[in-house]
C-alpha cells in the first residue's frame, strides 16, 4: 500500500521528509550531521547514477502520440526511456488514454481515489488549473523537492529570470517538470505565412512585406496563371483544418495593429476585435474575399483537401509550419515537380511600422509538464524527483532530444546530424515518426527542447530561411504566459464563450459579404454589452501579477 499524502498534511510531511535526510552510497555530497544536531539534506549537485539500488516502478500517465504509435505501442518502448531505465535503475509503467481522448480520460482519472505516481498533461486544460489540483490534494508542490533533489532544473530556474517567472504559480508554487524552450525565439518561430516562391519568380514579383503588397501579389496569383496550366484555377490564399468560420484570416489582423483576441497595448490589456484597426482588417478581408483572393472553402478544408490543393499546384499562400507546411510538401513534390518551391513570408508590417506575430514568441515554459500526484509513495519522492530531473542534465537532454549517439544521431561540430535511421528510415517511417521512436523533441515532453534538433531537421533552404524570417516579428501585441486564478477563469470563460461565438459568426458574415462593414460598430457595441470590460479586467489583473513576480 502506498503512503498517500493528503492535502492537509502535505506541507508538514514534505518538510519532515527533507529534514529527515537520506543516506546511501548512491547520494554523493550528503554531509554527516554534526553531533547533537538534527540530520539535514545537503542539496544534490548532480544526479547519481544509478539513482537507487532498490529498483521500483513509477506509474506514469500521459497522452500518446500518433508519431510514436506508428512504430511503438507506448512511450516505455522509446529508445531514450529504455536507456534511462538502464542508467537510473528505475522502471516506468506508462498508461496512455486512446488517441484524441486525453482530456476526457484525464478528467475521469483525476476524480479517482488512487492516482498514478506521475501525470504528464497540458495543465492549462485542467479544470481549475494546477491551483485546484493542488488545493484538492491531487498533485503536490515541488519547490522543496526541487531545491534538494533536482539540481539541473534548479540551475535553469535560478539562471533564467523568465523561466523563474513562468514556471511558478502566482504564489511561487512550482508544480511540474515542464516542457522548456530556453532558445524560445528560434523554437517558437517555426510557423507563419508561407507563399509559393516559384510563383513569385514566374511573375517577377517580390515577397510582400505589407498588406498592400500582399494584395498585389494575391491579385497577380489570381489573374496571371502562375501555375502555367492555362486555367483560372489558382487559390491565392487558402488554409488548413477549417474551423467553420473565417477566423483563419486573423493571421492578417496584426497588419492592422490588432489580433483576434486579448492583446497588449503597452502594459494595458485590451480586446483586439473592438479596436478601430479591426474594422480596417474586416474591410480589407471582405474585399479580398469578394475578389476571389481567398479560397471559398477555407472554412471547411480538411487535411486531405488541403494536401490536394498544395500538391496540385492550386494553393498560392497559406499559414503553416516549417515541417507540416513546408518540409512535407518539399518531400511530396521533389520528384513530381522539381520546380516546386515555398518560402516563409514576413508578418506584414502594421501601420506603426512593426511586423507583429499573432502568437507569443518569447514563452520559455509551456503549460505541458509532469507532476507528482498525492498518491505517490512518500518514501520514493526523492527518487522520482531525481529521475525526472535527469532529463534536464546535459546527458539526459542529449538523450531525450536526439536519441542514441551513433545510432539515431552523430555529433557535427557544435551541432548534430541525424542518421539514415531517422531521415531515410529503412522501415519506411517518416523522419518525425522515426525520431519519435528515439526521443521526445519531435513531440512534447518534460525536456528543454534543444534547437539543434530543429537545425538538424530543416533540410531545405526555404525552411531555414523561413525560421530566420519569422524570428524577426515582434510579440508586443500578444499576452505573456499569464495565469488566471480559478475564479478569474470562471468569470472569463462565462463571458468569452458568448463573445467568441458572436464574434466568429459576425466577422465571418462581414468578410463573406453577408453583412456590410457598417455592422462593425454594432458588433463592437454588442461585445461591450456582453461584459467584455470585466474579462479585460481579470486578464489585466493576471498580467499585473505576472509582471510583479
Amino acid at each position: 500500500m502506498k503512503k498517500r499524502m493528503g492535502s492537509i498534511l502535505l506541507s508538514s510531511l514534505l518538510t519532515m521528509s527533507l529534514l529527515a535526510g537520506c543516506t546511501g552510497d548512491n547520494e554523493p555530497g550528503n554531509a554527516e550531521p554534526a553531533e547533537g544536531t538534527e540530520p539535514a539534506v545537503q542539496a544534490l549537485t548532480e544526479i547519481p547514477l544509478p539513482i537507487t539500488s532498490e529498483p521500483f516502478t513509477i506509474d506514469y500517465w500521459r497522452a500518446n502520440d500518433a508519431k510514436l504509435t506508428a512504430s511503438l505501442n507506448n512511450f516505455g518502448d522509446m529508445a531514450a526511456y529504455k536507456e534511462k531505465e538502464k542508467l537510473t535503475g528505475i522502471q516506468v509503467k506508462f498508461t496512455h488514454p486512446p488517441l484524441g481522448q486525453q482530456r476526457d480520460q484525464f478528467n475521469l482519472l483525476i476524480s479517482t481515489k488512487e492516482l498514478p505516481d506521475v501525470i504528464y498533461y497540458n495543465w492549462a486544460d485542467a479544470v481549475g488549473g494546477p491551483e485546484k489540483m493542488i488545493k484538492d490534494g491531487r498533485i503536490i508542490r515541488l519547490n522543496e523537492l526541487i531545491d534538494s533533489y533536482a539540481p539541473n532544473l534548479k540551475r535553469i530556474i535560478e539562471s533564467d529570470p523568465d523561466v523563474k517567472k513562468q514556471i511558478a504559480l502566482d504564489d511561487g508554487t512550482i508544480y511540474m517538470f515542464p516542457l522548456l524552450k530556453l532558445d524560445a525565439l528560434k523554437l517558437n518561430a517555426t510557423s507563419g505565412l508561407i507563399m509559393r516562391q516559384d510563383w513569385l519568380d514566374a511573375l517577377n514579383l517580390n515577397v510582400p512585406t505589407n498588406i498592400d503588397e500582399w494584395y498585389t501579389v494575391l491579385k497577380a496569383f489570381k489573374e496571371q496563371d502562375p501555375n502555367g496550366n492555362g486555367k483560372p484555377d489558382e487559390l491565392p490564399f487558402t488554409g488548413n483544418w477549417g474551423p467553420g468560420n473565417l477566423t483563419k484570416l486573423h493571421d492578417f489582423a496584426a497588419a492592422f495593429g490588432v489580433i483576434g483576441g486579448f492583446q497588449m497595448n503597452g502594459d494595458k490589456v485590451e480586446f483586439g476585435p473592438i479596436q478601430p484597426g479591426y474594422r480596417d482588417f474586416l474591410e480589407t478581408m471582405a474585399k479580398w474575399y469578394k475578389e476571389g483572393l481567398i479560397d471559398p472553402e477555407i472554412m471547411t478544408n480538411d487535411g486531405k483537401a488541403f494536401d490536394y490543393k498544395v500538391t496540385s499546384n492550386l494553393a498560392g499562400a497559406y499559414q503553416g509550419g516549417v515541417f507540416s507546411g513546408m518540409g512535407k510538401y518539399f518531400n511530396l513534390m521533389r520528384d513530381t515537380d522539381p520546380n516546386f518551391n515555398v518560402t516563409g513570408v514576413p508578418w506584414p508590417v502594421s501601420p506603426d511600422g512593426t511586423s507583429y506575430a499573432t502568437f507569443n514568441l518569447d514563452a520559455k515554459v509551456l503549460s505541458y509538464g509532469e507532476a507528482i500526484t498525492a498518491s505517490a509513495d512518500e518514501d520514493k519522492l526523492k527518487y522520482i524527483v531525481q529521475w525526472m530531473d535527469y532529463n534536464y542534465s546535459e546527458e539526459g537532454s542529449d538523450l531525450f532530444n536526439f536519441g542514441i549517439e551513433n545510432d539515431s544521431y552523430v555529433r557535427d561540430g557544435e551541432g548534430v546530424k541525424f542518421t539514415d535511421t531517422i531521415i531515410n528510415n529503412p522501415n519506411g517511417l517518416t523522419y518525425d515518426q522515426a525520431l519519435a521512436s528515439y526521443a521526445l523533441s519531435i513531440m512534447d515532453g518534460p525536456i528543454n527542447q534543444d534547437s539543434r534538433y530543429l537545425d538538424a531537421l530543416l533540410f531545405d533552404d526555404g525552411q531555414r530561411a523561413a525560421n530566420v524570417e519569422w524570428m524577426k516579428a515582434s510579440s508586443a501585441l500578444t499576452l505573456p504566459p499569464i495565469r488566471l486564478s480559478t475564479d478569474e477563469v470562471t468569470t472569463s470563460t462565462s463571458i468569452m464563450s458568448q463573445v467568441n461565438t458572436y464574434l466568429n459568426e459576425t466577422m465571418t458574415a462581414i468578410i463573406s459579404g453577408q453583412k456590410p462593414i457598417t455592422e462593425f460598430d454594432k458588433m463592437a457595441e454588442t461585445i461591450k454589452s456582453m461584459d467584455i470590460d470585466r474579462a479585460i479586467e481579470v486578464h489585466q489583473a493576471a498580467y499585473d501579477r505576472y509582471q510583479s513576480k
